[in-house]
């Protein structure tokens, strides 16, 4: 009884005592670490607090200069003549003209537009391109000066090219030579399809195929063959949108019959729906293979 007596004195057993101290040192673990941290914080944040009084300096530095500056520019600009702002103004512009033709031509070199920056302003080429096919090109040469002018071209006289340099020439040079491209390339593209049609299926026409220069609008009779009949058609392609390469109007009759059974009427129909919708050298490699068919269901 004496010994748990010992062992005990004011309630507080020996277990207890230990465990007191094990969380008196803990604490005291944890304070010391807390301030070694502290003490560790401080150069960095003296060394934050100098780098956020020089940036500010710079700052200030920078704004003062600025202001300088512009006090200088306002006070020469008030010295020149009214002819001479207006000689700085326009070769500004030209400049800004300049460096935007040299923009567009590097931008776009992969998309059929290519040239270079001459003396008196730049010598555009336009590539054009049918189904991966190339085909011809063209060149435009731009006289940079107030106005933009064309010096020399070889663009075929029957693109509208004055209607679009007056459209956009003078304003947006970036969108007269897209629009200029668009035309160039659909035309190309018309031609194309043309230049195939008589030299891959010229079997399959039954006599000429009649054409305008612009290849807007085509006719020429075919035949086609169902089973173990032949008739021939007429076919009538009109492209009034001149940047297209599908016509939007499409005409095709039979010959020599006042009335077709209804198989054939429902080919010649099909005809007009494939003439719409797929390039005409296209069509006639399916009339060929004898799947128009199966090639107007996959349009």
């Amino acid at each position: 009884m004496e010994r748990a007596h010992t062992l005990c004195q004011d309630g507080v057993s020996t277990g207890g005592v230990l465990a007191h101290l094990e969380r008196l040192e803990a604490q005291a673990n944890k304070s010391r670490k807390e301030s070694e941290e502290l003490q560790r914080a401080q150069p960095e944040e003296s060394a934050l607090e100098t780098k956020i009084h020089q940036l500010r300096h710079i700052r200030d530095k920078l704004r003062a200069e600025v202001k300088q500056r512009q006090a200088r520019d306002k006070a020469s600009f008030a010295n020149i003549e009214p002819d001479q702002t207006a000689e700085i103004s326009e070769q500004d512009v030209l400049e800004r003209n300049q460096e935007t033709m040299k923009a567009i031509l590097q931008a776009y070199h992969f998309t059929g537009l290519s040239g270079k920056v001459t003396s008196r302003g730049a010598c555009v080429c336009i590539s054009t391109a049918f189904e991966g096919n190339l085909l011809d090109s063209y060149f435009v040469d731009l006289v940079i000066q107030k106005p933009l002018r064309i010096h020399h071209h070889s663009i075929p006289v029957f693109i509208p090219l004055e209607k679009i340099a007056a459209k956009y020439l003078q304003t947006d040079i970036q969108q007269f030579l897209f629009s200029l491209c668009e035309y160039l390339n659909a035309y190309s593209g018309r031609k194309y399809q043309a230049d195939q049609l008589q030299s891959d299926f010229a079997a399959l026409l039954t006599g000429p195929l009649q054409r305008n220069s612009l290849c807007n609008l085509l006719s020429f009779t075919y035949k086609v063959d169902l089973g173990d009949q032949s008739f021939p058609f007429c076919a009538r392609l009109l492209y009034k949108d001149l940047t297209r390469t599908l016509p939007t109007d499409v005409t095709v009759t039979y010959q020599g019959v006042e009335a077709l059974s209804t198989s054939w009427e429902e080919q010649r129909a099909s005809h007009e729906t494939l003439f719409c919708t797929k390039p005409l050298h296209q069509v006639f490699a399916s009339f060929s293979r004898g799947g128009e068919k199966l090639d107007l269901s996959l349009t």
